[in-house]
């Protein structure tokens, strides 16, 4: 995703439209999720940790197999229940500045949505930010201060050694294959820490990320549903007319109730 920081320079002529499907969603397997979202995330999708340089990192799972995501339909409609913070302000992102110590607001210049024609939404308002690029870089702001408190008790959870590699196998065809690179929280490690390391984590707020990952694996089941449709609605587009295929989406998973991006 090249990301470029939006600039009065660069951006004050140009305009963005926002984005109409979840298509650009279709390869990401795993999705970085906040605290905030847990009690949404646990009951639609399997939370795991991914390894990042020394730190584990929160994420939501949407597929077994890289560059999949069960939850994108082939029309680029999002077909869980809920859809993950992180989706919602595409094509928006908040960078850390390498020359600066703050974040900036950037746009992926890659994504289509960017105009030079005047239709759309506006960047900049004369030689201030758009009231909706304004309202952005504040959800955006919400997003990383999460994100960072997040981060703060996955450190916990690593500090306590109790996320572990997590022994998952994807069928394909006749073949098992082993799934890497996932983590999960060792709950036979939880219920052995002595009180003392249990009243800590309780403590920083850590407990109930842990058990909400642990209450979500029950959701990988969601993935083996989420792979059924998907080659339901496939076959069907062989087949059928579009609102038919629609029918196959529906009779499955459904569309989240707001299908829009929040801002």
């Amino acid at each position: 995703m090249p990301l470029t920081v939006i600039t009065q320079e660069q951006f004050a002529d140009k305009t963005w439209r926002r984005a109409s499907s979840y298509a650009f969603a279709a390869p990401s397997n795993i999705l970085p999720v906040v605290l905030s979202e847990l009690a949404k995330l646990v009951p639609a999708m399997p939370l795991g940790f991914v390894k990042a340089g020394d730190q584990f990192q929160l994420v939501a799972i949407t597929s077994l197999q890289p560059g999949s995501n069960l939850f994108v339909a082939p029309d680029g409609k999002w077909i869980g229940e809920y859809i993950p913070s992180f989706l919602q302000t595409y094509p928006f992102r908040l960078v850390k500045s390498q020359e600066r110590e703050e974040n900036v607001l950037c746009f992926d210049t890659d994504s289509g949505l960017l105009n030079s024609d005047g239709e759309g939404e506006a960047f900049f308002d004369g030689s201030e930010p758009s009231t909706i690029i304004k309202t952005l870089l504040g959800v955006l702001s919400e997003y990383e201060s999460g994100r960072i408190v997040t981060q703060r008790l996955v450190d916990a959870l690593q500090v306590a050694e109790l996320i572990q590699p997590w022994p998952l196998n994807l069928q394909q065809g006749e073949q098992t294959l082993p799934v890497e690179g996932l983590f999960r929280i060792d709950e036979a490690a939880l219920n052995a820490l002595p009180d003392d390391e249990i009243l800590t984590l309780r403590q920083a707020g850590a407990l109930p990320l842990t058990y909400a990952q642990l209450f979500s694996t029950n959701q990988l089941a969601m993935l083996s549903k989420a792979a059924e449709i998907q080659a339901r609605i496939r076959e069907q587009l062989k087949n059928l007319a579009g609102s038919q295929v629609q029918s196959v989406v529906d009779s499955g998973f459904r569309m989240s109730a707001d299908e829009t991006f929040k801002f």
